[in-house]
């Protein structure tokens, strides 16, 4: 499971012109499934994304975790992250799951994340073509995946 953790003032995800997931102070969380992604990386995913200490403390340095800041998460699927593009200039997305597998991954995560922020997350429609707004802070930006986790 690969994901791309933004740190943001805000951030929101339109679909058909609708707002779907709407943030302010927090997290713009995208994320790729792959086939061999099981419930032990959404856990170490989840963990982790919730418990990264990257928003300031008080004397402006980066030591809080969103869940200490009370802030929010937005996720947002995105099968672009599992690209290959050694080969050519047409990315392809072999790697990334299909929606029968994706799917209740992505769902997984969800309640994952919700379990471990100890509040409700926001998210946008996996699968539509999606607008996503956001006002990076930091700029704050990491990526991390589950089988790089040793």
């Amino acid at each position: 499971m690969r994901a791309v953790i933004q740190r943001v003032s805000e951030a929101s995800v339109t679909v058909d012109e609708n707002i779907t997931g709407n943030i302010g102070n927090g997290l713009l969380v995208l994320v790729g499934i792959e086939d061999a992604d099981n419930d032990e990386d959404i856990q170490w995913l989840s963990s982790k994304i919730v418990n990264l200490r990257i928003f300031n403390d008080d004397e402006g340095v980066m030591n809080v975790s969103v869940k200490d800041c009370n802030g929010d998460i937005l996720l947002v699927s995105q099968f672009t992250l599992h690209a290959a593009t050694k080969k050519g200039n047409r990315p392809s997305y072999i790697k990334a799951s299909k929606p029968d597998i994706a799917i209740p991954m992505y769902e997984k995560m969800i309640t994952q994340l919700e379990t471990d922020l100890g509040k409700k997350i926001y998210t946008g429609v996996f699968g539509a073509d999606m607008k996503v707004r956001l006002l990076n802070d930091g700029p704050v930006t990491i990526v991390m995946d589950s089988k790089n986790k040793e």
